[in-house]
């Protein structure tokens, strides 16, 4: 039973590191996305941290964000701080929808977890870009500089909590969401080898 128990646990971390790996990958495959200022880039590091989250539990899926983003601060042009809101924001992501999938264990409970967790993370980005990120960026450029590239989409945008909440909020949800609806179409075939069960 010791035995079985240590077999899975080192599956596990294995498993972690190997998803870690690929958003890591992921995390740098970023490009630009419609109606959006240039500096904010879509990706799909949160795929693997979703999976994770499914396959092995919420704590796993935290690891992942967390990896990705310390190989990623090595490479940071932010000084860290757009690393330390990616994982917040990718914490926010997948604990709530890996809980709410360890108790409901459906595809109804993983749709209901990926949904809650899209909210959370959209919701939470308004207050980390609004406290953290923002302030950190406006020490290497003026706050108008940075208003002035959402207004040259929107003119009527005319402070960072408007900016935040008509472009930011929906552009994260929207982010969650694509990574959630992938994570559907692949999970059911990766889940047998990611739990080490025979296909």
């Amino acid at each position: 039973m010791k035995l079985q128990k240590k077999i899975f646990n080192t599956r596990k971390i294995t498993i972690t590191a190997m998803l870690a790996a690929v958003s890591t990958v992921l995390m740098f495959l970023s490009f630009n996305f419609p109606l959006m200022p240039s500096f904010i880039k879509m990706d799909f590091s949160e795929l693997p941290a979703l999976i994770a989250a499914f396959a092995l539990g919420p704590v796993s899926g935290v690891m992942v964000c967390f990896i990705k983003n310390i190989i990623n601060l090595m490479f940071s042009t932010t000084s860290g701080v757009g690393e330390l809101c990616n994982f917040m924001l990718g914490a926010m992501f997948v604990l709530p929808a890996g809980m709410i999938y360890k108790k409901h264990k459906s595809h109804k409970g993983a749709i209901v977890g990926a949904f809650i967790g899209a909210v959370c993370m959209a919701l939470s980005s308004v207050i980390t870009n609004y406290f953290i990120t923002y302030p950190a960026y406006s020490l290497f450029m003026p706050m108008d500089a940075i208003l002035a590239m959402y207004q040259a989409i929107l003119p009527s945008v005319d402070s960072l909590l408007k900016a935040l909440l008509v472009f930011n909020m929906p552009f994260t949800f929207v982010k969650g969401i694509l990574s959630a609806i992938i994570t559907f179409f692949i999970y059911k075939p990766l889940s047998p080898i990611i739990k080490g069960r025979k296909i």
